[in-house]
């Protein structure tokens, strides 16, 4: 009796420790409003891309997002780790719609304005969700939602679009202004 109550004890001291650990930063891990103060560093040892994100397990711990995301504790980007011979991120005209221009980070956050993952915008500035991410975006609300643009080091004509709110992102390609 006295080791289911010491177990017990141990196992709800453990549970209070990472509530408290979670409430000490006064928001989720993942999304919760948080915005990177900076893309994805370039890989130097790439990851063997998968062939599906359904196969791919991006929820590093728990109570993670399974898709790529950002955690807040070290801004880490979850998932940016396939490096520049991922074939799903292959374009053959890289910016062929010319690059994007209205301002990459923390300090611009846009709000979408429409459309869906296969055409959305915000400010007249179009854009598109690679095919390979268009899963991703499923919890997206393309009318409301905030995202910020990172330009990707890895995959030339491939911008991240960064959800605040999830926490989340995806390869988008930029479609031009019209």
């Amino acid at each position: 009796m006295k080791k289911s109550i010491g177990l017990l004890a141990v196992s709800m001291l453990l549970t209070v420790s990472a509530v408290a650990q979670r409430q000490q930063h006064g928001r989720p891990d993942v999304g919760g409003g948080h915005i990177p103060a900076r893309g994805p560093a370039p890989v130097r040892h790439a990851a063997p891309a998968p062939q599906s994100h359904e196969q791919a397990h991006y929820n590093d711990r728990q109570g993670h997002p399974n898709a790529p995301h950002v955690d807040v504790r070290g801004d880490r980007w979850v998932g940016h780790d396939t490096g520049r011979a991922d074939v799903h991120y292959h374009v053959d005209q890289p910016w062929a719609h010319g690059r994007f221009s209205g301002g990459f980070g923390a300090g611009h956050v846009w709000r979408l304005g429409g459309g869906g993952p296969g055409r959305f915008w915000f400010n007249n500035f179009y854009w598109n969700v690679a095919a390979f991410d268009i899963g991703l975006t499923a919890g997206w609300l393309w009318d409301s939602d905030q995202i910020v643009i990172y330009e990707d080091p890895d995959h030339d004509g491939f911008y991240l679009a960064y959800n605040p709110r999830l926490g989340t992102y995806a390869h988008v390609e930029y479609l031009g202004n019209q």
